[in-house]
């Protein structure tokens, strides 16, 4: 203080990344803020796709990270870029489904896919330039977007088509400043697995509007419905793609932040306009992937079994068959889709049904109070007035959820 006045400094907090702090954790977090501590009820989070709330990573993985934490080998710096043998690892698994064969100088593994989304991005980032993101989509994207001043534009999911990418909407979108589109397949939030014929359609047109596909794959192959899990590098001769994974999902393993970027293009475009050079120098100024969880990589990689996966995606069958089925008793909510992949499905509110429920948001918070099951809001994800809701949990917790949320529904269902 002086003469009795407040100090000024010449310092202030960044306005612009308070504008861009949207999460699902953040979400997450303020709906169980509001939560009644007199409801002796377990909560039921029906909110985050955390697998390893029902699942659990296989024994040779933790084998594998045990091993590279006791051969003491491990406790360096990472390489820029990724251990070479690691980064081996995931060139051949991506390869082996895709028409071409990528190599270790194809893959950059990251810290987590939250930090291949945040330097894919922010490589893009030049004056003027936009982007076009899936609404609903991810909002990881939106929020470092906003963050490196990178304009965005939304393209949207078409829910009676089985949420494929309205191309018309896409086309009118795009003009000489876009410079990527992101594609999520299998897609979160919808839970729905894009076709061969619909991928291929997306891929000529962003050839044709002269972009390239930044595809997120952190789902790859947790499919159970019709359609296969097809990647896009299968098209890359059409257009450059970047493919972005993880092991948090099909390896039930995100606390072990272990992402990769692929550069999935044989004509060499993205090495001609120096975006693998960008992608290179971003990693030279930033933290690595944990040492010891790359060194555990290949064994991961190749030492997983089909019965593994094979396991997980029928229970995931089963709980999303379970929702599907039980949310058509609940006159308040619409599914449109029975989920095909991912681990949740995308929820409209029909408010001709309520009373005293404002939004999305307003019936999450009031869930929330009154019957200890916590949902997504819809407008995290950019679709208003929809939820977001995750089936990857015990069954019972699923049918617990579910009751609860049809008996909240007809408490505020409108009295005729």
């Amino acid at each position: 203080m002086e003469n009795g006045s407040k100090k000024k400094w010449n310092f202030n907090g960044n306005k612009d990344l308070n504008a861009s702090a949207i999460s699902v954790k953040g979400v997450f977090n303020k709906l169980t803020a509001t939560l009644n501590k007199d409801d002796k009820r377990p909560v039921v989070r029906l909110c985050r796709a955390d697998p390893t709330d029902f699942f659990k990573t296989t024994d040779d993985a933790s084998h594998a990270v045990a091993e590279s934490i006791l051969s003491f080998k491990f406790n360096s710096y990472s390489p820029s870029g990724g251990l070479p043998d690691a980064k081996r690892a995931v060139a051949d698994y991506l390869s082996s489904d895709l028409p071409y064969k990528l190599s270790p100088e194809n893959i950059f593994l990251t810290s987590g896919c939250t930090e291949a989304i945040n330097i894919t991005l922010t490589v893009l980032a030049r004056s003027g330039a936009n982007i076009l993101l899936p609404r609903p989509g991810y909002p990881q994207y939106q929020s470092r977007a906003a963050f490196c001043g990178l304009e965005v534009r939304y393209f949207d999911l078409l829910p009676e088509k089985g949420w494929e990418v309205d191309l018309d909407s896409f086309v009118s979108l795009a003009d000489e400043n876009t410079v990527a589109m992101v594609l999520i397949n299998p897609s979160n939030p919808c839970g729905n697995v894009f076709s061969y014929q619909h991928l291929q359609k997306v891929a000529e047109t962003a050839r044709k509007l002269g972009i390239f596909v930044i595809s997120d794959e952190v789902y790859g192959h947790i499919t159970f419905g019709s359609k296969p899990f097809v990647p896009m590098g299968v098209f890359a001769s059409i257009v450059p793609v970047i493919t972005l994974g993880s092991l948090s999902k099909r390896w039930v393993a995100p606390g072990w932040r272990l992402g990769w970027i692929g550069t999935c293009d044989p004509n060499g475009y993205l090495q001609d306009t120096e975006i693998v050079t960008n992608i290179k120098n971003y990693l030279d100024i930033s933290c690595s992937a944990a040492t010891i969880v790359q060194a555990a990589l290949p064994q991961i990689l190749e030492k997983t079994t089909d019965d593994y996966y094979s396991k997980n995606l029928n229970i995931m069958r089963e709980t999303a068959n379970t929702f599907y089925e039980r949310c058509k008793d609940i006159p308040c909510l619409t599914c449109p889709n029975k989920p095909e992949g991912t681990m949740m499905v995308m929820v409209q509110i029909n408010f001709s049904q309520l009373e005293d429920i404002i939004d999305d948001v307003d019936f999450c918070i009031k869930l929330a109070k009154e019957e200890s099951v916590i949902l997504l809001p819809g407008i995290t994800v950019g679709l208003k007035n929809w939820l977001r809701i995750t089936f990857a949990v015990d069954g019972c917790d699923l049918e617990e959820g579910v009751k609860r949320i049809k008996a909240f529904g007809l408490r505020h269902s409108k009295k005729l």
